[in-house]
């Protein structure tokens, strides 16, 4: 996903470079970044918090793409499938929290 962000931002308005292209170039990082540190960390729970905060960017970086695309920066056919793909992350990303949840009870 981050990476896709960074070739999609490529082709935004100079004027967006420090701005909203930025915001989601870190939103977008800030996801995996998120999750490898919470996998890092010595307890599930810390663990689940991370996923929370990278879950948090990963909604970030969807109202930033939705606003790129009423901005008219995306092309309809890019931004369903991106929003398409971070729909089945967020899915995937839940789904690992329930299953650590789990473990705790």
């Amino acid at each position: 996903m981050a990476e896709e962000v960074y070739r999609l931002t490529q082709s935004f308005p100079k004027q967006e470079m420090y701005g909203l292209s930025s915001q989601m170039q870190r939103a977008a990082v800030s996801i995996p970044s998120n999750i490898a540190e919470g996998h890092g960390r010595d307890s599930t729970k810390e663990f689940l918090h991370f996923l929370s905060v990278a879950l948090g960017s990963l909604f970030e970086l969807e109202t930033q793409l939705t606003l790129a695309g009423r901005l008219g920066y995306l092309d309809k056919g890019e931004l369903e499938n991106v929003l398409s793909r971070m729909d089945e992350i967020s899915r995937m990303m839940r789904g690992l929290q329930k299953s650590l949840r789990s473990k705790l009870s």
